[in-house]
């Protein structure tokens, strides 16, 4: 059994009561064991914290870790046309060292910026060699192969059988959901309504109430989209999902730009969550989803920052801004205040994997998943009289992070990853990019 001392911080614990505590934080195993003030457990390792700030480590619930590749090959392009033009050509092209460099390279730039725990899609194919890039970056992690099987404009090597999409879920949920003391639990992720037959998406159903696994898709990201799905069904996206018995506590959903007030009811009713993801929805001009009236309405939602083509960067610290910044000229400038978008990244997210008893907030007994800011910089000062909560929202960077602990682990120590070879991983993503790029051509 090892243990850690973090000693002399400043604590943001988002426990019930929002205290902040100055003093000190011990870890043993994987939990947290106290929080106090001169604390003198003994522990195997010690990190004086003087000036510095403990966090809980931001929940992203919705990233594509197969994409990280791609940053910068599909700019400037709305959802649909990023899809069939460079996103599902380059998703097809895909061989199983290039799913696993562009897994590690997320994961490295998640932790970085302080995410412990995402909820991840892949794509269709190579998922297997995602997940050990997972297990080795040490995140904890959601995460599921992307299921389609519908679809005239996708391209053949992501054209899968109902039957085999199903089969190779289920066996990738057998091989990895639990894995790693728990880290790496396994979702069902149909890709969107779009993409996927009623039958694929009611044997996910099934499947999920079976084994007690979350599903997430996409939906009403986009107006083309929905359009798509009111044509095949003769609904929007969440009351179709209802219609098939989908919409439950275990769906999450990602985007939910274009909900009508029917959608939202339907989404309250089942408690199902909503993962905002302004950055993505602002690059793609898919629209600002409705969040200050969602969160009025009681709607668990959370924050993510999808991929890496479509936001280019994977930073909570930049969602967070952005979620509080594109809201005010709308709602005026105290909606989506900091306090509000700080409980999005941490607890919020940690209820919508429904780990918020285990995640997202510093309390005795919870496991030890957090991040430790040294906020002492230019961009941060002065500090006299301020809110530490509206400094980090509003003015921290990923640069100010500087220790993750995830699951009571060191995995990266004064900005400095212990779970990969930083050189290795970008030498091994422009080559694999390169292949891809090459491979992609003509496919359609």
């Amino acid at each position: 059994m090892s243990s850690l001392l973090i000693k002399n911080a400043e604590i943001i614990t988002m426990n019930e009561k929002e205290e902040i505590v100055h003093g000190d934080l011990f870890i043993e195993d994987n939990r947290i064991k106290e929080i106090g003030h001169g604390l003198a457990s003994e522990a195997d390792v010690t990190i004086d914290a003087k000036n510095k700030t403990i966090i809980p480590g931001f929940v992203q619930t919705h990233i594509h870790l197969c994409q990280t590749l791609f940053r910068g090959q599909a700019d400037d392009l709305e959802l649909l046309d990023w899809l069939r033009q460079k996103i599902w050509p380059l998703e097809a092209s895909h061989d199983e060292e290039s799913i696993f460099y562009s897994a590690l390279l997320g994961a490295g730039e998640l932790i970085q910026s302080g995410t412990t725990t995402i909820v991840d899609m892949e794509t269709v194919n190579h998922a297997d060699f995602a997940f050990q890039a997972i297990s080795q970056s040490g995140i904890r992690a959601l995460s599921g192969k992307v299921m389609m099987d519908k679809g005239t404009e996708v391209p053949g090597p992501l054209r899968e059988s109902t039957s085999k999409s199903l089969q190779q879920s289920a066996d990738l949920l057998e091989k990895w959901h639990g894995r790693e003391n728990g880290r790496i639990q396994y979702a069902f992720c149909p890709r969107f309504v779009v993409s996927c037959t009623e039958e694929l998406l009611t044997e996910v159903r099934d499947l999920s109430k079976r084994h007690d696994v979350f599903v997430h898709t996409h939906a009403a990201e986009n107006r083309g989209e929905i359009a798509i799905v009111e044509q095949e069904t003769g609904m929007r996206n969440v009351v179709y999902l209802e219609h098939i018995g989908l919409a439950n506590e275990k769906l999450i959903l990602a985007h939910c730009v274009w909900l009508n007030e029917e959608e939202k009811s339907i989404i309250k009713k089942h408690r199902v969550k909503v993962s905002h993801c302004p950055g993505s929805n602002l690059k793609l001009s898919s629209g600002i989803a409705h969040v200050p009236q969602m969160l009025d309405q009681g709607i668990f939602m959370s924050l993510g920052a999808d991929g890496a083509p479509c936001n280019n960067n994977l930073d909570m610290l930049n969602e967070m801004r952005l979620a509080a910044l594109i809201q005010k000229p709308i709602h005026g400038p105290t909606s989506m205040n900091a306090k509000t978008v700080f409980e999005m990244a941490t607890i919020g997210g940690a209820k919508a994997v429904g780990m918020e008893q285990d995640i997202g907030s510093l309390e005795v007994g919870k496991k030890a998943d957090l991040a430790i800011l040294n906020l002492n910089d230019f961009h941060m000062y002065p500090s006299y009289g301020t809110d530490t909560i509206s400094r980090i929202v509003y003015s921290a960077t990923r640069a100010d992070v500087e220790t993750v602990i995830i699951d009571g682990n060191i995995v990266m120590d004064n900005r400095k990853l212990n779970t990969m070879d930083k050189h290795t991983v970008l030498k091994e993503a422009n080559k694999c990019i390169r292949r891809l790029l090459k491979r992609s051509e003509g496919i359609c």
